[in-house]
């Protein structure tokens, strides 16, 4: 057994293993960067080592620097966590050499679960079902072309060291075949550092549904039942649950028999995910299930296995890591109840989900029986650009799904954050929903949902109670050290006239105009931008920060700001028709020049924030003006990106082609 361990990676995932090590009896050793001073996970360690500056590829994924941590801390293994180096043979290779354990299956599994083609013919070999496709080395475009057309549409362009979603993108029609393999190369080439690519026929209506296994360094592999994943957006799981749902039992079973094959053919170690794509057909008899990817590390929905299991599978990955056996043959595993998980993003709902950054002004987390929250987030958490934006796992077990289900929708409306937008507005309104409710459904799911979903909001007249808050207050403070009429607090005018008074405040970015009437010693929103608030508005939950309030109600979220009067606001300097950059993040395209014209929606450039791609397009017709960034730079939130004005007869009459980064 290991004496000393560190952790490389950050948020909830190190705070869990950390907290599994500790509780063995093991010293612990965390990594954190600049950029993750305000994250809790590093303090928690016995002892935690400074890895640089924010972005990963010179701090998290650096060898080098983990291995020198390694070694300045004395440790004598090292957890890579569930991301960043967890499925890096080379690192794998690296810590070997440095005579560190690695918490995680060998090099070789790594390599070959890792390539998706080699992944396909390895399960070919040992039985597994396999999607039709194309799997091979040749990576000309005009081939891939050919390929498709034989495969036909739809059909999923995928990444061959790819995982998470990225460097994926569907094909319904032939003729958007060469967009999507480029979109796909350029985001697989930023996220892994390989661009090539495999193509596999679309199974329609599909389930995602995963296997846990285990295997020991004796030759022991079992199964640890199956977790369904199906419901995600844009290939990103939003909640998990074990076991999937209405299957049939000989269809588990097979898939579980699969998933010990799949990890006995490379030779696999310690904990692992075999995901598979389940057709309709499945519901009902044996078969219609197919290899999708073996994740060679553990999943951030292992919660609800070890919910249903009662086993802490970061305490067997370093039991076996350290040459012990499995503490279970395969008909002993027993599944005891049902679990279900959902993630808490840093995103807006609203916006696109686009990631929204920002520092957490509140973090609660919920309790009670059956409810466990993986939290990486609390209170003065800074949210940036440089990592995954989840704050946090809420997992709820029951006897059953139904009981399971009350208790997380309970859970999530009990979720408390303030600051930067999060999902849970999102996540309750998902919950609710009478098909998922049913169980079963399928990876299209959200995407027939969303349109029609309705997720809480807060109106903008929410924000009367906050403005009447702040103007109260305000009163009180600059009445302090005065005497007479002017101590007062309740808008005292000579005369004895009712007092108005106009505000121009900051609503979620938006210079907004309120108001107010100042009678019987307080201040009333009579007009919200022109509207009288509505005389039964929700109570909500007001969370101050500063000159800035942050409005709360049912997961949804409001920013109001009340800035210095004598400050020139930025949107009084904004031109119609220019673009500015929504969030952190890197330019990946630059799809225009100076002087093309462009009409609204057209594509101008592509930020890459928080492993997505995310694409600003012209929200007016005109021509380009004045380009404000450049392929490859780090950009702010609120940066101008494009100034786009009228057209003239000077624009020019053929579009640039795109600039592609990397």
């Amino acid at each position: 057994m290991v004496s000393s361990l560190l952790v490389a990676n950050r948020g909830e995932i190190a705070r869990r293993i950390v907290r599994t090590a500790r509780r063995m009896g093991l010293r612990t050793v965390a990594v954190f960067t600049e950029a993750d001073r305000s994250w809790p996970h590093w303090r928690e360690a016995d002892e935690a080592v400074l890895l640089g500056a924010g972005p990963a590829a010179e701090s998290y994924l650096s060898i080098e620097r983990i291995l020198e941590a390694a070694r300045g801390a004395g440790a004598d293994a090292i957890h890579p966590g569930y991301g960043f180096l967890a499925e890096n043979a080379a690192f794998a290779e690296a810590c070997r050499a440095s005579g560190i354990l690695f918490i995680g299956p060998p090099a070789p599994a790594i390599r070959a679960m890792g390539s998706k083609s080699e992944a396909k013919r390895l399960m070919v070999q040992a039985g597994v079902p396999v999607v039709p496709g194309y799997h091979g080395e040749r990576q000309e475009p005009g081939f891939l072309r050919q390929k498709a057309y034989e495969i036909g549409c739809p059909l999923l362009v995928k990444a061959v060291a790819g995982g998470g979603g990225r460097g994926m993108r569907r094909v319904d029609r032939a003729v958007d075949f060469d967009a999507a393999l480029e979109s796909a190369r350029r985001e697989a080439l930023a996220a892994f550092g390989d661009d090539r690519v495999l193509l596999e026929r679309y199974v329609r209506d599909p389930r995602h549904v995963e296997v846990q296994v285990l295997a020991d360094s004796h030759g022991a592999t079992i199964h640890l039942g199956d977790r369904d994943c199906s419901l995600q957006r844009r290939h990103q799981k939003i909640v998990e649950e074990a076991p999937a749902p209405g299957l049939a039992e000989a269809v588990r079973s097979a898939m579980g028999r699969a998933a010990v094959a799949a990890a006995e053919a490379v030779g696999y170690q310690g904990a692992g995910t075999v995901e598979f794509v389940v057709g309709k057909e499945a519901e009902t008899r044996e078969g219609g299930f197919f290899f999708l990817e073996m994740n060679t590390r553990l999943q951030v929905e292992h919660p609800v296995t070890e919910m249903v299991t009662g086993l802490d599978l970061v305490e067997w990955q370093i039991r076996i890591a350290s040459g012990e056996r499995l503490p279970l043959r395969q008909e002993d595993v027993e599944l005891a109840g049902h679990a279900v998980e959902t993630r808490v993003y840093a995103e807006d709902p609203k916006a696109g989900f686009r990631p929204s950054t920002g520092t957490v002004q509140v973090a609660d987390y919920p309790a009670g029986e059956g409810v466990r929250v993986d939290a990486g987030a609390e209170a003065g958490s800074v949210v940036g650009p440089f990592y995954d934006s989840m704050l946090a796992k809420v997992v709820a077990h029951g006897r059953d799904r139904a009981e399971a289900l009350d208790r997380l929708r309970s859970a999530v409306a009990q979720t408390r954050i303030a600051g930067p937008k999060t999902n849970l507005a999102f996540l309750g309104a998902i919950l609710a929903e009478p098909e998922f409710a049913k169980g079963g459904i399928d990876t299209g799911f959200l995407d027939r949902a969303l349109p029609d979903l309705r997720i809480p909001d807060l109106p903008p007249a929410a924000a009367a109670g906050a403005i009447e808050a702040h103007l109260a207050a305000a009163a009180a403070e600059s009445a302090r050290g005065m005497a007479g009429p002017w101590a007062r607090t309740d808008g005292f005018e000579l005369g004895g006239y009712e007092r108005r008074q106009t505000l121009v405040f900051d609503l979620e970015g938006v210079q907004t105009v309120a108001e107010v009437v100042w009678r019987g010693g307080a201040p009333a929103v009579a007009s919200l931008g022109g509207e009288a608030p509505p005389p039964d508005a929700a109570p909500v939950d007001i969370v101050w920060a500063g000159s800035r309030a942050f409005l709360l109600a049912a997961g949804a979220q409001l920013a109001v700001a009340f800035p210095d009067p004598l400050d020139r606001s930025p949107d009084e300097e904004r031109e119609d028709g220019s673009v500015y950059v929504p969030m952190h993040g890197r330019i990946v395209q630059v799809s225009v020049a100076e002087g093309d014209r462009v009409e609204k929606g057209d594509p101008l450039v592509t930020v890459e924030a928080m492993k997505m791609e995310h694409v600003l397009a012209a929200s007016a017709a005109g021509s380009v003006e004045a380009l404000h960034v450049r392929l490859g730079e780090q950009v702010e939130e609120g940066r101008l990106a494009v100034r786009i004005g009228p057209a003239g007869p000077a624009a020019s009459p053929e579009r640039a082609e795109p600039v592609n980064g990397g």
